[in-house]
């Protein structure tokens, strides 16, 4: 649950995030049907795909959730929390993307203001749909195979519901929120479970079952850290290199 919560909060916080540039240059309406179009196809993904995965072989199906959660978000998400944390590239900025969202939906609608509104809203609909996508992949990648699917959905539902109730009550994006330290967090918790979820599908009896999961987190941690502070003291161009 927590691993889902704090995943689908990064993801819930760079949707708002275009969502309220779209309400922003064009109003409510557009962005809040481009939302609810985007959440709507999510909804129907989930209710067609949902039942198909009972037909997978379960050692199957958790080789490679394990490997698409290592490589495709978790290792994606630690190394540039890694890069980041050591000052090799820059922290992201919630409020320098919703500057850069708002000029372009601004620029093209001079360009052709009839179209704007079809515009904003398909930029809407994109956020949802692509973040939320991701959303639904961490909850049945975190819920493989062990009758999780309740909590780690609660854990994605409560952060989803968390950041819209507070991004809709400030009408700003959340630039507070410490993006890159919860995405650092994610990176090693996914991580965890990549490695965790590839091991069961290939047979390996973990020693202590689930509890290896910790084991891992703990690793990914200690290896991260101890990346930063290497990084940290080479010059940015040689790391670039």
């Amino acid at each position: 649950m927590t691993a889902a919560f704090l995943a689908s909060l990064v993801e819930a916080v760079e949707a708002l995030t275009i969502v309220l540039a779209v309400a922003t240059v064009r109003g409510w309406r557009p962005a809040g049907l481009g939302a609810l179009a985007g959440l709507t196809v999510l909804v129907l993904i989930v209710v067609a795909l949902g039942p198909l995965l009972g037909y997978v072989p379960l050692r199957l199906l958790q080789f490679v959730i394990g490997v698409l959660l290592l490589l495709l978000f978790g290792m994606r998400w630690l190394r540039k929390a890694i890069l980041r944390s050591a000052g090799v590239i820059p922290l992201h900025d919630e409020a320098m993307t919703f500057a850069t969202e708002t000029a372009e939906l601004r620029e093209q609608g001079r360009r052709n203001e009839a179209r704007l509104n079809w515009l904003a809203a398909l930029t809407s609909f994109k956020a949802v749909l692509l973040e939320g996508l991701e959303v639904i992949f961490i909850v049945i990648a975190l819920s493989a195979g062990h009758g999780m699917l309740w909590p780690a959905s609660a854990g994605a539902l409560a952060a989803c519901l968390l950041v819209a109730g507070v991004g809709f009550a400030v009408h700003k994006p959340l630039a507070r929120v410490p993006e890159n330290t919860l995405k650092f967090a994610v990176g090693v918790m996914l991580s965890a479970f990549g490695v965790f979820w590839t091991g069961e599908g290939l047979g390996v009896a973990w020693p202590s079952a689930d509890l290896a999961i910790v084991a891992f987190a703990v690793l990914f941690l200690a290896v991260s850290r101890a990346a930063v502070v290497v990084l940290t003291r080479r010059p940015r161009a040689e790391v670039l290199s």
